[in-house]
């Protein structure tokens, strides 16, 4: 399992620095739309909605980093990779893909 550490440290951080990016992105998305532009009511009207959209992915990336900086804060302690259900260890596979769950998937 140290091996596994060392890899799923590396993914981990490697997550991390795509969901910062993503983040940047999505907030430099995520600006007011000024009513003096002249865009028209029906592109205002889908200006607001696709601002919407992207707050709720911006909300979703924000909670995926924080769930990604808590795994790496505690991939060096002994619960790390165990369900916190049943408690049996969390398959390695779900573990690289999903570094923060907390579940295995049957539990999930």
């Amino acid at each position: 399992m140290a091996i596994d550490r060392i890899l799923l440290r590396q993914k981990i951080e490697e997550e991390l620095v795509k969901t910062r990016e993503n983040i940047l992105e999505l907030e430099s998305q995520v600006k007011p739309i000024s009513p003096e532009n002249a865009i028209g009511r029906v592109s205002r009207m889908d200006a607001i909605n696709n601002k919407s959209v992207i707050e709720a992915s911006l909300r979703q990336t924000q909670d995926k980093l924080n769930k990604l900086e808590k795994a790496l804060s505690k991939i060096d302690e002994p619960s790390f990779g165990i369900c916190v259900n049943c408690h049996q260890p969390i398959p390695i596979g779900r573990i690289m893909l999903m570094p923060h769950a907390t579940r295995c998937v049957q539990c999930a």
